[in-house]
């Protein structure tokens, strides 16, 4: 399977993943879960909201135990952060098959679509319309860098706009939902364990700060005379990176776009896109009003007008205590429960925990790199994390 998808949307340049929501390479990693639902005689779905679905049992007995992640990638990504949740939910099966493990509860393998948020500027559209955290009319409006909106970019992949939405039916199906994930970090790779169980997401959230300023010749216009966004720009990163370090939180302006964006120009609007992270709600406020002070503090001396908007913003999600704990004991060697440890990336498991038990499985990232053609695990414990999973899968779904 890993094989196989390999070389699905990676750039021969970067040796990095473009697999972006509602593309060609995105098409092509649906024809992939489709046809691996197919060979192992998984009742496949299509939802309202275009994840993709593969059913051991009969979904609508309901309480089903799901597991899954996505398929699409940021730009340039690594190969594992998604696909080696949804190639290691497809391998538990096989494992609970060769145990002869007999399913008293459903089982379900799923593909969120759009969550890394690459193409339209929102992670998660997939689950987030499913659980009602995303309204059709703001998703259909929803546009990427050439303009294209997510409604006429779904209906040029065949999937039909009019029909998203939430789907209360759906979830009311769910019993749980565990997601396997390469880790974004080293804690387990320091602690020296290969898999591990998810405590909670930090709270986390991306804002879009505009500097307009006025557009001049770069080779005649005086220092003194400039309005130059980027001058401003350039001390709100400096800034964000001081606010971050003082409260130990993440403030990273990762996205940035010029206009008009000529080499002997200064710019007339510099568009940066900041996220940021942090242990609580309280600090992240803390952290992106700081920013935004020294933003327009740095403004008001350079001549320069900025206006900051809020894009999307996650909640602290908690994993279901008794499943989270649960799921640890099931991990446990020796009556040794595995480690559980927070994160600061989000996740469909964090979306869907408001509507559903979730909880996350993490495989060892011995280099702790993410988002990143560098992004690694090992094949052992990859293994290890498909034995894990289907541990988890057998002791929910099997007794």
């Amino acid at each position: 399977m890993w094989r196989e998808l390999a070389a699905v949307g990676r750039d021969a340049g970067s040796g990095g993943y473009r697999r972006y929501a509602w593309t060609p390479a995105d098409t092509d990693c649906r024809a992939w879960f489709r046809e691996q639902a197919g060979v192992r005689g998984l009742d496949y779905e299509l939802d309202r909201n275009g994840n993709q679905w593969a059913w051991l049992g009969d979904p609508a007995a309901g309480d089903a135990v799901v597991t899954g992640s996505h398929l699409d990638s940021v730009p340039d990504g690594g190969a594992f952060d998604g696909p080696l949740g949804v190639v290691s939910a497809f391998a538990a099966i096989d494992e609970l098959r060769a145990r002869g493990a007999a399913p008293r509860r459903p089982l379900a393998v799923v593909n969120f679509g759009d969550e890394e948020g690459a193409r339209f500027g929102l992670a998660c559209v997939g689950s987030r319309l499913t659980a009602g955290r995303l309204t059709a009319e703001d998703a259909r409006d929803l546009r990427d860098a050439d303009g294209v909106t997510l409604a006429r970019a779904m209906e040029r992949a065949g999937q039909d706009p009019d029909a998203i939405g939430a789907d209360p039916e759906r979830l009311a199906r769910v019993g749980a939902f565990v997601e396997l994930h390469v880790e974004q970090g080293r804690a387990l790779d320091l602690g020296g364990h290969p898999v591990g169980v998810a405590s909670a997401i930090w709270p986390h959230g991306r804002w879009r700060f505009d500097f307009r300023g006025e557009a001049n010749h770069a080779g005649t216009t005086r220092l003194e005379d400039r309005h130059d966004p980027m001058l401003t720009y350039a001390g709100t990163v400096l800034a964000a990176r001081e606010q971050a370090r003082l409260a130990g939180a993440l403030a990273t302006f990762g996205k940035i776009a010029v206009e008009p964006g000529g080499v002997n120009a200064i710019a007339s609007l510099v568009r940066g896109w900041l996220d940021s992270r942090a242990a609580d709600e309280e600090t992240l406020a803390a952290v992106v009003a700081g920013i935004e002070r020294a933003a327009r503090d740095s403004g008001a001396r350079d001549g320069v007008a900025v206006d900051v908007v809020r894009e999307s913003f996650t909640p602290e999600v908690e994993f279901a205590h008794a499943l989270r704990d649960r799921l640890a004991a099931l991990l446990g060697a020796d009556a040794t429960p595995a480690p559980v440890l927070p994160t600061g990336a989000g996740h469909d498991a964090g979306i869907l925990a408001t509507a559903v038990p979730t909880a996350m499985l993490f495989v060892r990232n011995p280099t702790g790199v993410s988002h990143s053609p560098a992004e690694f695990a090992a094949e052992d414990d990859c293994a290890a994390g498909v034995t894990a999973l289907a541990d988890v899968l057998e002791g929910l779904a099997c007794r």
